[in-house]
């Protein structure tokens, strides 16, 4: 697990919704904007995978 990466960049989210990065940039953008709402620190042009999959497809990753 140590090649795992947690977080999803900008670029990744562009070529799994095939739009454009500026799109993907927005849509980062707010969903970062909700995790500092829920308290959590956030990265520019980042969202963590965890949050990416429950916000897009409804459920939770495992974490072993």
């Amino acid at each position: 697990m140590a090649n795992y990466h947690y977080m999803m960049s900008a670029e990744e989210v562009a070529k799994e919704l095939e739009c454009s990065k500026s799109h993907a940039y927005k849509i980062v953008k707010r969903m970062n904007k909700e995790l500092a709402a829920e308290g959590y620190i956030t990265m520019a042009g980042r969202i963590p995978k965890a949050y990416w999959a429950k916000k897009m497809y409804g459920y939770e990753l495992a974490t072993n």
